[in-house]
């Protein structure tokens, strides 16, 4: 894999079953409210804020183009560096003993993945593959280890990305334990979104199929399958050639007990 790389030169709120939600009025308020419901948390630091301090040391880091659909690294591979997403979107899975694949996260531009080798870790213990087109930076354990060190700005931006996930992590956990997989299914799109994250939403959603999103809150496929029609119905979401159209609206569903 890495011959294939190439250097790197530079609280709570109830809205009435039927009442619309519309972030559109006071939306810094109802942007935090859902927020707080749907537990997400800032977006990691940008590829601009990392530029610097990536590039201050070459040695032990590189960088390359991925296409959709491309492994990055398999579960059991040999653990020994780190990996930033400067542009695109990844997915994280698991497979079992016997064998059942699971998705464990879908992450976004300014995300690390790849970590769990600096405490450690001598084999991946997840796959990760692209979901479109990325740029990914490479870092050997050591580089990385140097840069903790040496760079304050870029310590305290990995430092807080950790911390991020880790909420994230607890809420994604509390979310599979206490809500309805209708519910989860809700969350998800809206995190997918944007919605509830200090960055400006981004409402389409790529083409992403049934099977991902049931293996991503647990539930079947044709669970699935009815709760998107019933949200189409109801007019929380949209499709068109493109891929899913989210509406604020559809917090309704996670906002009303």
């Amino acid at each position: 894999m890495a011959s294939s790389f190439a250097p790197m030169t530079n609280t709570a709120i109830r809205i009435p079953q039927g009442q619309s939600f519309s972030i559109s009025q006071n939306a810094p308020r109802k942007l935090k409210l859902v927020q707080n419901h749907i537990n997400a948390v800032p977006m990691s630091a940008s590829a601009s804020e990392l530029h610097n301090p990536l590039n201050k040391f070459m040695a032990g880091k590189s960088q390359r183009e991925y296409k959709a659909d491309e492994s990055v690294y398999s579960q059991g591979d040999s653990a020994n560096t780190v990996f930033y997403l400067q542009s695109g979107k990844v997915k994280l899975t698991v497979v079992s003993a016997n064998g059942k694949e699971a998705v464990i996260a879908h992450l976004q531009a300014g995300s690390f993945f790849g970590e769990t080798s600096l405490a450690g870790e001598t084999s991946r213990s997840a796959s990760v593959c692209t979901l479109e087109p990325c740029s990914i930076v490479r870092i050997d354990n050591t580089t990385m280890e140097v840069m903790l060190s040496c760079e304050p700005e870029f310590a305290d931006l990995f430092r807080t990305y950790l911390l991020s996930r880790n909420i994230r992590l607890v809420a994604d956990l509390v979310d599979h334990l206490f809500n309805s997989s209708e519910k989860r299914l809700a969350r998800l799109l809206m995190l997918m979104a944007n919605y509830g994250q200090e960055a400006e939403p981004t409402p389409l959603i790529a083409k992403i199929s049934q099977e991902t999103l049931a293996e991503m809150i647990g539930t079947t496929r044709s669970r699935i399958s009815f709760f998107l029609n019933r949200f189409r119905d109801l007019g929380y979401i949209h499709y068109n050639c493109r891929g899913m159209q989210i509406n604020a609206t559809l917090a309704n569903v996670i906002l009303v007990d």
